[in-house]
């Protein structure tokens, strides 16, 4: 991941990330896969509505908290 700070997915946005909303699109994508927006604290509730509506939404989670998760299963992969 690159050391540079994500920005908000909501349109307009350049506030720094602070949520990551993981969904995936049942019509279309295999139930375990995860694509992601990212979310300040003023647009997470409402990228989360826009998702939760369609039934896409599957988890919201701390940006740094989905980091860590993400670099502890790259590790446990390459072991």
């Amino acid at each position: 991941m690159s050391d540079e700070t994500p920005i908000c997915s909501a349109k307009g946005c350049r506030a720094d990330a602070v949520w990551v909303l993981a969904w995936n699109n049942p019509k279309i994508h295999a139930p375990e896969r995860r694509k992601t927006w990212l979310a300040c604290d003023e647009h997470r509730e409402h990228l989360a509505q826009f998702l939760g509506v369609r039934g896409f939404l599957k988890d919201v989670v701390r940006f740094e908290e989905w980091r860590a998760a993400e670099g502890s299963q790259g590790a446990a992969e390459g072991s």
